[in-house]
């Protein structure tokens, strides 16, 4: 009878220390992707619609920056370039890789760029130019809308009609992406956040652009509760919320 007593209290002084040494193991992770639509908002003629890609190195920080308060790191400014495609003499284009690796990375040839933030006392068109957190309570998710328009007269020195022959122009866009701030206006500092490449489409005074740029940032979260009692651990996974994958660049998202 002693032995079965002692033998619940040494079973009960293990439980109490399996209890004692489970210890919470909360890992998450974000998720970044982008998505960008190039249209027309008068004629509703769609450009451009496809994903983009992430420069993830250069999005930590900012992202690190941003939640530290650093004064840095937020989207400041849209890039455009025209160095993203090549096309030969037969009218076929070649597509470059995005540039997404490499904190000093840049467009191929930026030509051109507008301030978005509409914080900014350099915005002149906060109504056109600026940036949105949409959030829908209970989502895991949260998306910022990055709004960019090109009106009829910019940029200054472009053609008068959109029929160039000519796919090395200026403004013949076929790039852009995002940039953070970080201390100066269009700086060398600033850093590659998202880049995007796309067929060439030629900005002209008679066609008026918008692009609706959109970043969806997501935690992926899962909650570990780990139990060690001498040699043997185990391992619980309690939750976890999913998402597919992020695609750098192809066909359009549904977001």
């Amino acid at each position: 009878m002693h032995q079965n007593k002692y033998n619940e209290m040494q079973q009960q002084e293990v439980e109490n220390k399996s209890e004692e040494n489970k210890k919470p193991d909360d890992r998450s992770g974000v998720q970044v992707q982008g998505h960008i639509k190039i249209w027309d908002p008068e004629s509703g003629e769609v450009i451009v619609d496809k994903r983009n890609a992430i420069h993830y190195e250069n999005m930590s920080q900012a992202l690190a920056n941003s939640l530290a308060n650093k004064t840095t790191g937020y989207i400041h400014e849209m890039a455009f370039g025209n160095g993203g495609t090549t096309v030969d003499t037969t009218g076929v284009i070649t597509y470059l890789t995005p540039n997404s690796t490499g904190s000093n990375a840049t467009l191929y040839n930026q030509t051109y760029y507008k301030v978005v933030d509409d914080n900014s006392s350099t915005n002149k068109d906060t109504s056109r130019n600026k940036m949105e957190v949409r959030h829908t309570a209970g989502n895991k998710y949260t998306d910022i809308v990055v709004t960019c328009t090109l009106d009829y007269g910019e940029p200054t020195g472009q053609e008068a009609f959109d029929n160039t022959t000519k796919f090395d122009g200026d403004f013949v866009f076929d790039e852009l992406g995002l940039k953070s701030w970080e201390g100066t206006e269009n700086g060398s500092t600033n850093k590659l956040l998202t880049h995007v490449i796309f067929h060439p489409v030629q900005k002209s005074l008679n066609r008026l652009i918008q692009i609706d740029y959109t970043l969806r940032i997501q935690s992926l979260t899962s909650f570990n509760e780990t139990t060690s009692t001498g040699t043997t651990t185990t391992t619980t996974t309690t939750s976890t919320s999913t998402s597919s994958s992020s695609s750098s660049s192809g066909s359009s998202s549904s977001y």
